[in-house]
Order: C-alpha cells, then structure tokens, then sequence
C-alpha cells in the first residue's frame, strides 16, 4: 500500500476518540511524565510477545495507576497499517454497493 494510502488514514483517524481505539490498532503509548522523562509502552512488542489484548488493557491500567501523580500527558501512537489493513477491504464492500 502507498505511503499516500497511509495518509488518508491518518487524517481520517485524527478525529477518532482515543480511549475506545482496540488495543491491536495501537502502536504505543508515550507517557509524558513530570521532568522532561517519558515512560513508553510498546504495545506491538507485547503483542508479538503473545499477550492478549485483555492482558495489555490490564498492564497499561495498572503502569497509568503507578505513575498517575506524575503524567502529563498520554500520546496514543495508532498503528495505521493495521488500521488501515483491517478497515479498508470492509469500506471497499459498503462503497461497492454504491456503483
């Protein structure tokens, strides 16, 4: 798929609500922490490790309590080729009917 493919995707996921996004379409979470650090969560690398995404839901909830005094912001990094990926053949079949 074409970098401009990718593109679409990501101008039409900048308005998606990011606490109802599914667990596989994340790439990572930044959090930025008080003092300039920053503590991430690579949620691929979890993935490919064999954790289910109730799992992952489960560590994210849990490192967001322990650090909770200290974040400033959170940063969710989408996975756009998954995105992309899983939505497209779907958006295809809808448009389809419209021909």
């Amino acid at each position: 798929m074409s970098p401009n493919f990718f593109q679409k995707w990501e101008t039409i996921l900048e308005g998606v609500e990011k606490n109802k996004i599914p667990i596989p379409f994340l790439k990572k979470l930044v959090l930025k922490l008080k003092g300039k650090r920053q503590h991430t969560i690579n949620i691929q690398i979890l993935l490919k490790q064999g954790l289910d995404p109730d799992q992952i839901e489960d560590l994210i909830n849990k490192k967001l309590f322990e650090l909770d005094d200290t974040i400033v912001t959170v940063e969710f990094v989408l996975n756009i080729q998954v995105i992309a990926e899983t939505v497209q053949p779907h958006t295809d079949k809808i448009l389809s009917g419209f021909e």
